[in-house]
């Protein structure tokens, strides 16, 4: 067993937009480690959105990640042998 917690590592912005949400995407796209060909998929993705759309990629990205996103958060508490689901409102701030 661990004596303490383990310090939270900081993600780092992605190099293009600057922007740790993108990184966190990355990172869970990314297959074998190979956050480069991540990176380089999310980017072309983003790419072709823009030149179908006209508009931001990122932004586009961002509204359906928005659209996606679970407002209320179910975590389960054991209180007496009971399990019991708790509702916990959860801010759009701590996705981002």
């Amino acid at each position: 067993m661990r004596k303490t917690k383990p310090k939270k590592r900081p993600i780092l912005p992605d190099p293009k937009f600057n922007d740790p949400l993108v990184t966190r995407f990355v990172n869970m796209l990314m297959y074998s480690g190979k956050k480069g060909t991540g990176f380089k998929l999310f980017y072309d993705a983003l790419d072709k959105v823009e030149a179908r759309t006209k508009e931001s990629g990122l932004e586009q990205w961002r509204t359906a990640l928005n659209n996606v996103m679970p407002a209320v958060e179910v975590k389960s508490r054991r209180v007496v042998l009971l399990s019991r689901f708790l509702q916990k409102y959860v801010l759009i701030v701590k996705y981002q």
